[in-house]
């Protein structure tokens, strides 16, 4: 605890100096001279990256943050990081990496996949042309393409990145995983496997996910196909609760979430995962890529008829109401990407009227409430999704992943300029 305070002390005064500075700067008395592109280039990255980053957090906690003296604006934190990334200074390199990755990562995974893809690429390409070699930029390529849901230019981008140098390992292992969920899209379970079985043995991020993952991949696989090594995902999946770890004191929440999904497989007779695989996509954003291929979706969307019904067929057991709805979520998630809303509602609605039912997944009542939002919201029912965005956020509490629904809880309800809670007020659903 007191390592934390005095790296939060820390943070406040690097903070508090480019503040000042940026004061400073912008002061009539401030003599320009032939260093003050720099100078200014690496004020822009540090208010705008603290501007962006903090500008994420729900409001309970920027709160907190702003009484500590910080600042969360985004419009702003972007300005900043633009200014610096198109002027020519030091910082310049920095502010375009940091915008890269806050366009295919962050506002991808903790946003609703509403991605700036346009920006990206214009950003990307200066530097693709200049250095068309370099394994970073290659890398976001691949990422670009992969949101844009074009998964085998994706594929060869990251192929290339992992050839163009092998000095450093673990930036293989960044393209290995990208490269586990494009054949994972594509329903290529042996080949994503290959990967998560790679990043098993040569990464140490988090043991416990990439076995899981391994197991997750081998589930999706029917019952008579030879699985690669021999491995049985069964065992796979009673492997993971032994692989945890602690960062800083505490597991991560996916390796929390992988470790209670495995928990079932410590019977002797197993109630198997009905499509792992695809649930964990969900969490990573991933059914956003898969939206944008018409094809891809309608493979997925198959693939969970074809189970529910499986699943409705098997004897009543104490997980099948919680299995239904997992499915029934990323079942509504393909019919609103192939455009069937209203059948795409029902299976949102379907699972929070079955609140009472579910008894281990608790996380799917508040995620189905944020899925039939952006819904509504889809439809420019603004009006609609506002008071299920509150009720998500405000109702429920210690779920799996909570973390990751409440940031893009948050970032709906600042599309829609709409407060977290009813409190002051107004029709924020106006700006839809």
């Amino acid at each position: 605890m007191i390592n934390f305070i005095k790296g939060g002390m820390k943070v406040r005064n690097s903070y508090i100096i480019y503040r000042d500075l940026n004061n400073f700067i912008q002061s009539n008395g401030f003599q320009k001279g032939d260093s003050h592109v720099h100078l200014q280039g690496g004020v822009s990255l540090g208010i705008g990256a603290f501007n962006l980053t903090l500008s994420l957090f729900p409001p309970r906690i920027l709160k907190i943050l702003e009484f500590a003296g910080f600042s969360g604006d985004k419009e702003y934190g972007l300005s900043q990081l633009h200014e610096g990334a198109t002027s020519y200074n030091l910082r310049s390199l920095l502010c375009s990496m940091l915008l890269l990755c806050y366009y295919t990562f962050l506002s991808f995974i903790l946003g609703n996949g509403e991605d700036g893809v346009t920006e990206a690429d214009s950003l990307l390409q200066p530097y693709l042309s200049r250095y068309p070699k370099s394994a970073i930029f290659l890398f976001f390529a691949g990422r670009i393409e992969e949101i844009k849901g074009n998964i085998d230019q994706a594929v060869h981008w990251f192929e290339l990145g992992c050839s163009v140098q092998q000095s450093w390992k673990q930036f293989h292992h960044m393209c290995y995983w990208e490269l586990m969920w494009c054949f994972a899209y594509k329903g290529m379970w042996k080949v994503a496997y290959f990967y998560a079985d790679l990043l098993s043995k040569e990464n140490r991020w988090s043991k416990a996910m990439y076995v899981y993952m391994k197991a997750a991949f081998l589930s999706m696989l029917p019952a008579d196909d030879p699985r690669p090594f021999g491995e049985s995902e069964v065992e796979l999946f009673r492997l993971v609760p032994t692989l945890k770890q602690k960062i800083a004191g505490k597991s991560p929440p996916t390796e929390k979430y992988a470790i209670r999904k495995a928990r079932r497989y410590q019977d002797k007779d197993p109630v198997r995962l009905p499509v792992p695989a695809l649930e964990m996509m969900y969490l990573w954003n991933g059914f956003s890529v898969l939206g944008k291929d018409p094809q891809l979706t309608e493979d997925a969307l198959n693939i969970l008829c074809v189970a529910e019904n499986r699943l409705l067929q098997q004897p009543v057991n104490e997980y099948q109401d919680d299995d239904h709805c997992s499915i029934l979520l990323l079942k509504g998630l393909c019919l609103k990407h192939r455009g069937r809303l209203g059948q795409a509602e029902q299976c949102f609605t379907h699972i929070y009227q079955s609140e009472k039912k579910i008894k281990y997944d608790h996380h799917l009542v508040p995620n189905s409430l944020l899925e039939l939002s952006l819904l509504y919201m889809q439809q420019r029912r603004g009006e609609d999704a506002i008071p299920l965005l509150r009720r998500a956020k405000n109702n429920y509490k210690n779920y799996s992943m909570e973390s990751r629904t409440l940031f893009r809880i948050h970032a709906a309800l600042s599309k829609l300029k709409a407060p977290d809670s009813e409190e002051n007020s107004t029709d924020g659903a106006t700006s839809l």
